[in-house]
């Protein structure tokens, strides 16, 4: 284990990396969007992470790109009728302070109770746009997390109802938890007042993050050789499939040296075998109906 100087303690201190990425895309004139929480959150350290990463991702590419297009499907989701989204691991993420979300929205974030001691210090003096429930919990207890359910579902909010169609986000979390965790986790959502589950899933991705010793104190874990298909054998149908590289093309985020891989055939997100993908998936736990949409924009 690296020492107690190492940058990256632990799986939460990730949450600092991701938000110097969401400070430095809001300094740029044609920022995807804009968290002025952002820098505050990362503090030092997290700018320090930024600048140690691997050189692949070292513009921030993936977490830039991978906050816009949930911030894209979270608004879809809310035009579609969703009445609450419940952030699952939600770290340093601002969303209820930064988007355009109804006031009487529901929003339900959880985490660890460091973690969430830390952001309600942190933004003790912010207003959030919606109603914000913050709630320490570790969601590896099967039994803390049955009950985080079944009050993040049940009567809150200004209104005091129920969700009927709630949008359940894990951003950054998966791929720190092994196929059995995973497994569990997508069980657990299988609700009725759970209408979607996004999540961002990274297959074969361990070898960008290079020879640095800064992540040996939070190793990927889930890679599932069969893609999102691990998710359809659980009953989860995908809506929306986002390839993250050819979505940072498209944004003008991707960098140059990756660019000419964009426009060659994507691996399949089923199967992607040897090829690493990465990608933003919105899922629907009703296989009878559902059907895969893919986009891969060229």
């Amino acid at each position: 284990m690296a020492g107690e100087d190492s940058l990256i303690s632990n799986v939460s201190d990730t949450a600092r990396w991701v938000a110097a990425y969401r400070a430095v895309e809001t300094t740029r004139p044609d920022a995807l969007f804009r968290d002025p929480l952002a820098d505050r959150l990362a503090g030092e350290r997290g700018h320090a992470m930024a600048v140690a990463a691997p050189r692949i991702m070292r513009n921030g590419w993936p977490v830039v790109t991978r906050t816009k297009l949930i911030d894209d499907l979270v608004a879809t989701s809310i035009q579609q009728g969703c009445d609450r989204v419940l952030n699952l691991a939600a770290g340093l993420d601002t969303r209820p302070y930064r988007m355009n979300l109804p006031e009487d929205f529901v929003w339900v974030e959880a985490d660890l109770p460091k973690m969430t001691a830390e952001k309600d210090i942190a933004l003790a003096a912010e207003a959030p746009r919606c109603t914000l429930i913050r709630r320490a919990v570790d969601l590896a207890d099967a039994d803390a997390r049955a009950k985080f359910l079944d009050a993040a579902l049940g009567p809150v909010g200004p209104q005091a109802m129920p969700a009927t169609k709630a949008l359940v986000l894990t951003e950054g979390l998966l791929v720190y938890l092994d196929e059995g965790t995973v497994a569990d986790l997508a069980r657990a959502l299988t609700r009725p007042e759970i209408a979607w589950w996004l999540a961002d899933i990274t297959i074969g991705m361990k070898r960008t993050r290079g020879n640095t010793s800064m992540f040996e104190n939070a190793p990927l874990r889930f890679e599932p050789t069969n893609g999102i298909a691990f998710f359809e054998r659980l009953g989860w149908q995908p809506l929306e499939v986002e390839h993250l590289l050819v979505h940072a093309r498209k944004l003008r985020r991707a960098p140059w040296f990756l660019v000419p891989f964009t426009y060659l055939r994507q691996p399949d997100p089923h199967a992607p075998g040897r090829y690493p993908w990465s990608g933003v998936v919105r899922l629907r736990h009703s296989p009878e109906n559902c059907g895969m949409r893919t986009r891969h924009p060229t």
